[in-house]
């Protein structure tokens, strides 16, 4: 069989792939960061030429944001596939752009300068490239470009003649500004597409693959509040007038009540429940909680969160508001008694299957407003959102990444949700009708976002298999 021959040759060549890999890895697409827009770009056209290698005719193409500012390229293509070609036509999606890397002095190495190393003394797993976008999401989208290039090699057919649309955007950690107006722009070439393929998710462990069938939204937010017209001597003000750091304090400590829940009325009267089913099935999975919090060097008492769910259960099922940051007065060395005219939080909530991010966020300003402290005034700024996705687990697409991961890999793939949103998927579905299929090969310390970024060699292998074997799938459809 040719499946057979793709494996092989993936074997084979995995080496020089993971060189690849590198050498990808090597260009800082930081995308949130202006300075970086050159590199981002290069980053891009890496991805559409190693594309044309694997003789799909790619392209780097602009984008704007809604209002018509230029963004970062978009990689994009079509395989028109074999004309006896009966299967699904498979949108892949992936994003080259990666986070920025502070702070610069917790990496162990140049986060700009991979490293392919073995395990260490402590550490868990075995051989891993340490470099920024290692795991998220160049090392997952060059599973796919590698299981496309073994396919190119052996039958000498793009996507060994699956019929494929492909889109790596370079915007997903900063927001994806450009996506929307992209995705409009394209609906026509976009509709075409049955079913899309994201490799941007995580498997349960070491050995363990999965597809995720479900991923949260987001509702991305930022209030500022404001007091004096200038920042006041605390000697002389403090008492006499609202310090905006404490009564900004003062309200979003409000955001929870004592079961942990949100208190913004109507934030919950679109969730969908969980049923008793998927909590059962959740619970076979045996989810460690305590062993999770170790990681992360809590003890089994951090386990917190709203009343009558699991850890799980929190993460995959329910909404969260959490604040990200807050800022507020002086903060550099030494001392400064100073109360400062404003103060301001970043407050992203996390939103499950009917939740509209719009509404959420419009439901928390006002919150906030009925709640403005005396003397004082809002400046409210909605940065992004994203709905969330539930995929069928019974298409034919998704049924076939099941078969393509356990002949891949030897065992079956748990179907699982994820806690994190990619708003991609939200988009697609609402606006085309598309469902997303999540065959992601990550690990929860993997270190995403976080120093020493990592993709160990052994979760790219699957995947890149995995990837490879899911084309024979759908030629077979």
């Amino acid at each position: 069989m040719a499946v057979d021959n793709v494996l092989t040759w993936l074997e084979s060549n995995q080496d020089a792939g993971i060189n690849r890999l590198c050498d990808w890895l090597r260009i800082p697409s930081i995308s949130t960061d202006p300075k970086y827009a050159p590199e981002v770009r290069r980053a891009a056209q890496w991805c559409a030429d190693h594309l044309k290698a694997s003789g799909v005719d790619a392209q780097v193409r602009d984008a704007v944001t809604k209002d018509g500012k230029p963004g970062h390229p978009i990689v994009f293509a079509h395989v028109p596939g074999d004309l006896n070609y009966r299967g699904p036509h498979l949108l892949f999606y992936g994003h080259y752009d990666v986070q920025p890397v502070d702070p610069v002095n917790l990496w162990e190495s140049d986060p700009f300068q991979p490293v392919v190393r073995d395990a260490r003394q402590g550490e868990q797993g075995g051989r891993r490239v340490v470099a920024r976008g290692a795991v998220d999401d160049k090392g997952q989208v060059m599973m796919f470009l590698e299981a496309m290039r073994a396919w190119k090699e052996v039958t000498g057919k793009p996507a060994g003649g699956v019929k494929m649309t492909i889109m790596i955007e370079g915007e997903e950690e900063s927001g994806s500004v450009s996506l929307e107006p992209f995705v409009n722009a394209t609906a026509s070439e976009l509709r075409k597409c049955d079913v899309c393929l994201i490799s941007d998710t995580g498997m349960l462990g070491r050995g363990k693959p999965a597809i995720t069938y479900g991923v949260r939204g987001l509702a991305y937010t930022e209030v500022v509040l404001h007091a004096a017209n200038q920042d006041l001597h605390s000697g002389l003000w403090g008492g006499r007038c609202p310090n905006p750091i404490t009564e900004l304090a003062r309200v979003l400590a409000q955001l929870h009540d004592k079961k942990r829940k949100v208190t913004i009325p109507g934030f919950y009267d679109d969730v969908v429940p969980l049923s008793n089913k998927e909590r059962e099935n959740w619970k076979r999975l045996k989810f460690n909680a305590a062993a999770a919090l170790k990681q992360i060097g809590l003890q089994p008492v951090a386990d917190i969160g709203e009343t009558g769910y699991t850890a799980l259960e929190r993460e995959w099922g329910r909404p969260t508001a959490e604040i990200n940051g807050i800022v507020g007065g002086y903060t550099g060395p030494g001392a400064k008694t100073v109360i400062p005219s404003h103060a301001s939080a970043k407050v992203s909530f996390r939103l499950v299957a009917d939740q509209n991010p719009t509404k959420v966020t419009k439901a928390f300003f006002k919150w906030c407003k009925e709640r403005t402290p005396p003397g004082c005034k809002w400046e409210f700024i909605d940065h992004h959102g994203g709905h969330g996705v539930t995929t069928p687990i019974d298409s034919p697409a998704m049924r076939a990444a099941q078969r393509a991961i356990k002949r891949a890999t030897g065992k079956q793939a748990a179907l699982i949700k994820s806690g994190g949103s990619i708003p991609v998927a939200g988009m697609l579905k609402a606006r085309l009708g598309i469902d997303t299929i999540f065959m992601g090969f990550g690990l929860d310390d993997d270190r995403v976002h976080s120093p020493n970024e990592k993709f160990e060699i052994d979760c790219y292998r699957m995947g890149a298999r995995a990837h490879a074997v899911l084309i024979d799938e759908l030629r077979s459809l």
